[in-house]
């Protein structure tokens, strides 16, 4: 299944990552009365050896996540196809939306299930994922009560040596955790539509003055005669 692919700035309408247990499923974790928080997990790509690529689709099965207090938890990431050539620079994609208890996360992995790419001279290449284990990024990130957090996983396709293949790296250094509430982006919202408010105000102002000044003269010119 292909997935639209968004920019970084879709991280102010992020969901999240949930499991009803240890088996990939879509639902929520834990108990009904457990508070929750949402996950958004992404997915960049920063300069390796992509400028040799026309495309490089990989194929997201899985997201992995573990509690600091409790066992990793394997999450159903629904085949999604992504296009790592259109990733590059600031852009990203958004992999899947879930819930996730709250609490501290020790770290993500990334399973790539499949991958498809194509080198600018139209040949096709072989990307693999070293050791055929997922990615992981070992940075840790919380969930918390009624906030969205988005975890932008980067990696990229690099050469190995002289066999002409190349293996997917992750890019520890450009992973990022961000965190957003609703009421933030409620706040946002509110403060664009009070701005357009007050633009409407001030042409209407505008008229009026203009209707003065003719009104004025006209008399004027009355006076005159």
């Amino acid at each position: 299944m292909t997935k639209k692919l968004n920019r970084r700035t879709l991280v102010k309408r992020v969901a999240g990552i949930a499991a009803a247990s240890t088996v990939a499923t879509a639902g929520c974790m834990g108990t009904a009365s457990a508070e929750t928080g949402t996950l958004a997990t992404h997915v960049s790509d920063k300069p390796g050896d992509i400028a040799d690529f026309e495309s490089c689709l990989v194929t997201i099965s899985t997201v992995r996540v573990k509690p600091a207090d409790g066992e990793a938890k394997s999450l159903d990431a629904d085949e999604t196809e992504l296009d790592l050539v259109n990733l590059q620079g600031d852009a990203s994609a958004l992999v899947s939306t879930f819930e996730l208890e709250t609490g501290t996360y020790e770290y993500l992995q990334v399973e790539v299930s499949e991958t498809d790419a194509t080198l600018t001279d139209g040949s096709e290449a072989t990307v693999e994922v070293p050791g055929s284990a997922p990615l992981k990024f070992e940075k840790e990130f919380e969930i918390r009560a009624d906030q969205t957090t988005s975890f932008t996983a980067d990696f990229t396709p690099v050469k190995a040596g002289g066999s002409g293949k190349y293996v997917l790296q992750p890019v520890a250094e450009e992973v990022t955790v961000t965190y957003e509430s609703s009421e933030e982006q409620s706040e946002s919202t509110d403060s664009e539509g009070n701005g357009s408010t007050e633009e409407t105000a001030t042409d209407s102002e505008t008229e009026t003055e203009t209707e003065t000044t003719t009104t004025t003269e006209s008399n004027t010119t009355t006076t005159a005669e």
